[in-house]
């Protein structure tokens, strides 16, 4: 099992987001990948996650894992796990939100793990009931 590096992928995802670097997140990143920037709204390729990644960070978010689970099929991997973010929102207030999050991660020819899709809003349908 490769858990240290499917984590290794999550943790520089995060710092990456929190340090406002657009060329490290979208290394986290397939090319062809998938991320749900709020339920309903997808987020497909380089460029669209770099518009939407831009609108995030400047929210200057904080986030951290609070407890995980790694399921691994040979080169496939589900990361699951829930988290709590910080930031300021684009009146300058404060705020703080917590969730859970499912990502898709996929093992590269040079032994990366990139991620696939990325949902961290995986709790919706959880929430909406």
């Amino acid at each position: 099992m490769e858990h240290d590096q499917i984590n290794a992928t999550i943790d520089a995802n995060n710092a990456a987001v929190a340090a406002g670097d657009m060329d490290a997140i979208l290394a986290t990143f397939e090319p062809n990948c998938a991320l749900v920037g709020e339920p309903g709204m997808l987020a497909q390729g380089t460029s669209a996650l770099r518009d939407a990644f831009t609108q995030f960070i400047g929210m200057s978010p904080q986030i951290s894992v609070t407890n995980h689970e790694i399921i691994q099929a040979d080169d496939i991997a589900l990361h699951s796990s829930t988290w709590k973010m910080s930031g300021k929102a684009p009146d300058g207030s404060e705020f703080e939100q917590t969730g859970f999050s499912v990502v898709v991660l996929r093992k590269q020819p040079d032994g990366r793990w990139l991620m696939v899709i990325d949902n961290p809003f995986g709790d919706h349908l959880v929430k909406s009931s």
